[in-house]
């Protein structure tokens, strides 16, 4: 692949890799991988594999992760729309996969937008504690949303806020706090070469002070013994190595955690800090010289538990209005252990709130916990987002179709779609679940043997 790098560049990585340059060079000729990432929330790995159409091959580190032919086309597939699978970039897998969430934990996604790290944090939870995820640009935090929902989330608050307004209203709330930070991107030159132009206008100053202020705000959520994972796909030690170094600067309590030497990735330099900190090896390095993926750095560190801070966040307020009939009819007909109490009723929306919510009032939010539906005259609507979070067996009434039925795709594309006659025996009048081979895809209602289509029309196969 014919590649004009700039001069700066090509200057400063002969003097970082020096001999291994010219097979870095030589990287910019394969063709960049293609990968998926399985949603285990939904379903085991070996269980997709089983029924994945697609020829697939481990990522050495994701368990849950695998790169496809190019030729493949998994976002035009049902189990797309069905949340099975995320489609992300290999080297990009690393940060979430390596953040040692556990359940019942507060994380925080920082920089979160458009979501593939959210959603494997979210798996990781497996519907326990609470996933805060954040992007400051609100039309990026769009496209966030979606990917939480698809993937069936429903212990979630999207927001859209500069890092200081988090740090102002969770002070050392978080036991885990994953920073994907903007950077000058000099990783991803193979995979989108037009960023070269934006390195030549911005270079690594402009990302180095953002990168500084975002670290600043998110040390003051930590709680003590939790951890902040950072992760850039750039080559540049200002962003990297150095970046590191201002972060433990910050507090003394901070202390490196060595990660995995997986086949492949590189130790960090202490050669390219500014104060030769040897414990800079516990950093790594994706090189895409001898990785089957981008360019990536990845660091973690931890607060020792004897940082005590005293943490002064409100719960969630909930409001005053109470569920109609009808609402409460539905959601008790579900086969899931929904709290009543822990419903709350905005403005007709009705929405559920997980138990760790923290007070939300004056935050530019998106979504707060799993949004249930709308509460109409005489009828409750669901949501779209309550159906991908709800699995087969919680749904009294549905029609599920197999991949192969020409229905799934109509289904996607908003059409109506008809019924055979041992259909129409078996389901009721009434809002039914639509599945593809037993995962959720969305909402129809049927009427005498017509299932008018509920699926939400932004999402719509095109």
């Amino acid at each position: 692949m014919k590649i004009d790098l700039p001069i700066a560049f090509e200057q400063k990585m002969r003097e970082m890799l020096g001999a291994d340059y010219d097979k870095y060079l030589a990287s910019f000729d394969k063709e960049a991988y293609q990968g998926l990432r399985v949603n285990t929330a939904k379903l085991s790995v070996e269980q997709f594999l089983s029924m994945s159409p697609y020829e697939l091959k481990q990522v050495d580190w994701c368990k849950n992760g695998f790169y496809y032919e190019k030729h493949e086309k998994p976002a035009k597939h049902p189990y797309y729309f069905a949340g099975l699978y995320y489609i992300q970039e290999p080297s990009a897998m690393t940060t979430a996969s390596l953040l040692p969430v556990e359940k019942g934990d507060v994380v925080l996604d920082l920089c979160a937008a458009p979501g593939g790290k959210s959603t494997e944090l979210a798996a990781k939870l497996d519907g326990t504690g609470l996933l805060i995820t954040n992007d400051i640009s609100n039309s990026r935090a769009k496209a966030l949303l979606k990917n939480i929902e698809v993937f069936g989330v429903g212990n979630a608050l999207v927001t859209s806020e500069p890092p200081n307004v988090l740090a102002n209203r969770f002070p050392a709330f978080f036991d885990k706090i994953l920073i994907d930070a903007p950077c000058s991107g000099e990783g991803m030159f193979r995979k989108q070469s037009n960023m070269t132009k934006a390195w030549e206008n911005n270079g690594v100053d402009l990302f180095v002070g953002l990168q500084r202020s975002i670290l600043k705000e998110a040390v003051t959520m930590l709680k003590p013994g939790g951890m902040i994972i950072y992760s850039t796909c750039t080559f540049s030690k200002e962003e990297n190595e150095q970046s590191i170094e201002y972060l433990l600067s910050l507090d003394n309590s901070l202390e490196l955690v060595e990660l995995p030497l997986i086949k492949g990735f590189d130790k960090g330099h202490p050669e390219w800090g500014l104060e030769h900190n040897e414990a800079l090896t516990k950093c790594r390095r994706l090189w895409p010289h001898c990785i089957e993926g981008e360019g990536h750095f990845v660091a973690m560190v931890q607060k020792r538990e004897d940082n005590v801070l005293n943490a002064n966040v409100a719960p969630y307020v909930f409001s005053k209005e109470k569920l109609s009939k009808e609402a409460e009819e539905f959601i008790t007909s579900l086969r899931y252990p929904f709290d009543l109490k822990r419903m709350d009723v905005q403005k007709e929306r009705v929405y559920y709130i997980p138990e760790q919510m923290p007070f939300v009032k004056g935050l530019r939010i998106l979504r707060c916990g799993l949004y249930m539906g709308d509460m109409k005259k005489n009828r409750f609507e669901p949501s779209q987002s309550l159906a991908m979070f709800l699995k087969k067996e919680h749904f009294p009434n549905v029609l599920d179709l197999s991949v192969e039925d020409d229905r799934v795709i109509k289904y996607l594309k908003g059409e109506t779609i008809s019924l055979t006659s041992e259909e129409e025996d078996v389901l009721k009048d009434g809002i039914c679940l639509i599945c593809v081979d037993g995962f959720s895809l969305g909402f129809g209602k049927l009427n005498r043997g017509t299932m008018k289509n509920k699926y939400l029309p932004g999402w719509r196969y095109m």
